[in-house]
């Protein structure tokens, strides 16, 4: 069974066991998903946040529809308040250089409390990736159980 495989099923596991115990959605969670193409030299980054909390962390309240992300009218303030939170708790760097996060696509993934926001990133490498470092503290400014999964694969 493949390592993603095997997160996937955990993350589903322990999703079903905290949900009859909350109102709003059943964990404080992120799943970051890092990988390196070196025939093509890309960096790509695959980052899911539950939009109740990106809500809660851009404008103070969980349910709020003022940033409307993916939605035709989405707020002219929505990528640019998500990309100064996210540079302030979440980056990638290569050869020890932070790269910049441009997003290449965002949509929604379920609705409700489950939906999430599904974001990608990708960056061209002038020169082979020797080193990676990351940092993934999204949300724990806000939540004290926040768990922020990290997947590096190449």
């Amino acid at each position: 069974m493949g390592f993603r495989l095997i997160v996937r099923c955990v993350l589903i596991i322990v999703v079903g066991a905290y949900a009859p115990f909350s109102q709003a959605h059943p964990l404080r969670l992120s799943l970051s998903e890092i990988e390196y193409f070196a025939d093509r030299q890309l960096v790509s980054i695959s980052l899911r946040l539950f939009l109740m909390d990106v809500n809660e962390a851009l404008v103070f309240d969980p349910d709020s529809n003022e940033l409307r992300f993916c939605e035709p009218d989405e707020s002219p303030l929505a990528e640019p308040l998500l990309i100064s939170y996210l540079n302030d708790y979440f980056y990638v760097e290569a050869n020890g250089s932070r790269l910049p996060l441009v997003i290449k696509s965002k949509k929604i993934k379920g609705e409700g409390i489950d939906a999430a926001l599904a974001l990608t990133f990708e960056h061209k490498q002038a020169e082979p990736v020797s080193s990676l470092a990351i940092k993934n503290a999204v949300f724990t400014d806000l939540f004290f159980d926040q768990n922020n999964i990290v997947y590096v694969g190449h």
